[in-house]
């Protein structure tokens, strides 16, 4: 027996391995595997960090009160309704941990975020996985139907990573309407400042009706926080007290609360830079289009290619464009939207695609 097998639990070393998005070896290469965006620090995050170095040989504040007081104001929420932790993958896990139990079942969208069944597995839970509909979307009739006694708990992922769509406030809501008041429900908004259809979920009106529902937010997106790790839920003051309780202590750094409060405060420049990335995926889907590529309609900051057993074909030659991208198996590829150079690589690397493709 390896000493591993001696000292973890089995589900632990069954564990699939997450893949982050591969980071370019070369300067001239633009990285659009992460969803980042590709904008610097906020001007207010940076002043924000340089003001708050000369503390960091104390604890942070471990419930980020300020934080969390600025959030209540942004959101019109109660503090008591607000957790603020290191990322939202970690509020994931800790609220997996909380709630699932040895052998409790979790329904959830597949594909989907690509951390949701690790953390299920780690929690000793058993992921429930419905696959997305053709149009990759949630099929909420089927993950209703995947509900039984053994439920724990439902995640959703709206707009959905990695196929970019998002779900209707109507389709929501008919959804929430129907699961079990005893079977919490984790609807993950990492996506959601870049949504910009009509119907589009307002989860804030949501929260309001169902006691059972947690919204998760980031500020790795679009704040451009992503290195530094923040976000935080919001929930009902019950609900967010377990989740709270679960908490890693001094969890979210005094740097990251610093900067997250200073974002939050820079809405307007924020704003500005949304609406830039989606005039550059609405310029993108538009060319796609007018070349017969088929994608999902997305409300993210990212497009999904559902290319199949051709996806590592697809990568390698937008590697020879110049662009990193994110793989998923031989499912599909993701291709964050940044820069416009790098629409401008990922249309020649779909030339080259479509080139490879009549030459077969």
């Amino acid at each position: 027996m390896d000493n591993e097998q001696m000292w973890f639990r089995p589900e632990v070393l069954a564990l699939p391995a997450y893949v982050p998005g591969k980071k370019p070896g070369d300067s001239n290469v633009i990285k659009l595997a992460s969803n980042e965006t590709p904008f610097p620090t906020l001007p207010q995050v940076e002043a924000a960090i340089a003001g708050a170095v000369g503390d960091l040989n104390r604890y942070p504040d471990m419930f980020a009160t300020d934080l969390a007081a600025d959030l209540a104001a942004f959101h019109e929420w109660p503090d008591a309704g607000i957790v603020v932790g290191n990322g939202s993958t970690a509020l994931i896990e800790k609220f997996l941990q909380a709630v699932v139990g040895a052998d409790g079942e979790v329904v959830l969208p597949w594909r989907s975020f690509e951390a949701y069944p690790i953390a299920i597995q780690a929690a000793g839970g058993i992921a429930v996985k419905v696959p997305l509909t053709r149009e990759g979307a949630h099929d909420l009739r089927g993950m209703l139907k995947a509900i039984t006694p053994r439920t724990r708990a439902v995640l959703l992922c709206t707009p959905n990573n990695p196929t970019g769509v998002a779900m209707t406030h109507a389709e929501l809501s008919s959804f929430l309407a129907e699961v079990p008041f005893e079977v919490p429900v984790l609807l993950d908004e990492a996506y959601v400042n870049f949504v910009d259809m009509s119907g589009a979920v307002d989860s804030m009106r949501l929260l309001k009706q169902h006691q059972n529902l947690i919204v998760l937010r980031t500020f790795s997106k679009a704040y451009g926080m992503a290195g530094l790790r923040c976000g935080y839920a919001l929930a009902h003051p019950q609900m967010a007290s377990g989740l709270r309780a679960i908490g890693t202590p001094f969890g979210v750094n005094a740097l990251a609360q610093a900067a997250a409060r200073a974002a939050l405060g820079s809405q307007q420049l924020v704003t500005e830079q949304v609406e830039s990335l989606l005039g550059e995926r609405d310029r993108i889907s538009s060319a796609l289009a007018a070349q017969g590529w088929q994608v999902p309609a997305s409300q993210a900051n990212f497009l999904w290619f559902e290319f199949g057993d051709l996806s590592k074909r697809f990568e390698e030659l937008c590697g020879e464009a110049g662009i990193t991208v994110r793989r998923f198996g031989n499912e599909g590829v993701r291709v964050t939207i940044a820069e416009h150079e790098g629409s401008v690589r990922l249309m020649r690397a779909l030339d080259m695609f479509r080139d490879q493709l009549r030459e077969e």
